[in-house]
């Protein structure tokens, strides 16, 4: 048996999940923690690769003595959580634990993942949003709104999304099924909500700029379309930068 953490961090301080040899990562300090908590090196095992200046309201990872498939523990599994927390900065908090089989895989067994995009929509600068949501000053009226979640309707279903991966990528298949995609208002906050079995290397990102440009009027939601079917990056919207994007929610 292992251990499967639910985490949620702040990820502006960070390189990313996954570590690296050119900065702090996350991965790297639960690896520390784990160590610090069970007294001995462990397999730190992640459900994603958020990149460099993504959040997580839920990431999943599971624990393992290193070079195994199990953790042996006297700590209650209730008390795993606080336990674990003490021992991390204070921008990343285990929330949840549970036992799990040992041949339980934090990334291949997910069926499906949640991000959410968030923009922050006021002329001027929010200093609590600075870093937790892209700002874009020019107001987005309903009707903008609308002509967005049109487009996001036409990205439901499974399609090949090979326009709305970063260029270079390498992956054996771009078909993915997106099982959900809503625009929301919050507030002065706009979030774009997002449900798949998978996603491309930045394709949130570049999704969310995708339709950001057609509530900007750049775009017609109609393009969505054909912009899926030519498959050619050049024709979505920009990629937003890394600090609105947040791993929301894991399903198994």
């Amino acid at each position: 048996m292992k251990i499967l953490l639910k985490i949620s961090y702040v990820g502006t301080n960070y390189c990313g999940y996954q570590v690296q040899p050119n900065g702090i990562s996350i991965q790297q300090r639960l690896n520390e923690a784990a160590l610090a908590l069970f007294g001995v090196p462990c397999d730190i095992v992640g459900c994603s690769r958020t990149d460099s200046g993504v959040h997580a309201n839920e990431f999943c990872a599971t624990v393992a003595k290193k070079g195994t498939d199990v953790l042996d523990t006297g700590i209650p599994i209730e008390k795993i959580p606080l336990a674990f927390s003490a021992h991390l900065p204070t921008d990343i908090c285990v929330f949840d634990a549970r036992w799990v089989s040992s041949d339980f895989h934090a990334r291949y067994d997910v069926k499906e993942k949640e991000y959410i995009y968030r923009f922050y929509n006021r002329p001027v600068r929010d200093p609590f949003w600075e870093a937790r949501a892209c700002h874009v000053p020019k107001p987005l009226s309903d009707a903008d709104l609308d002509r967005m979640q049109a487009a996001a309707n036409l990205l439901v279903g499974t399609h090949d999304f090979a326009a709305y991966m970063a260029q270079g990528s390498k992956v054996e298949s771009t078909v993915r099924t997106i099982y959900r995609a809503e625009i929301l208002r919050e507030g002065n906050s706009i979030c774009f909500r997002v449900s798949a079995n998978g996603f491309l290397y930045n394709m949130v990102r570049i999704l969310a700029g995708t339709l950001l440009a057609v509530g900007q009027g750049k775009l017609e939601p109609a393009d969505i379309e054909a912009i899926t079917e030519k498959k050619d990056r050049s024709l979505a919207g920009s990629t937003m930068p890394a600090c609105g994007l947040y791993l929301n929610h894991v399903v198994y």
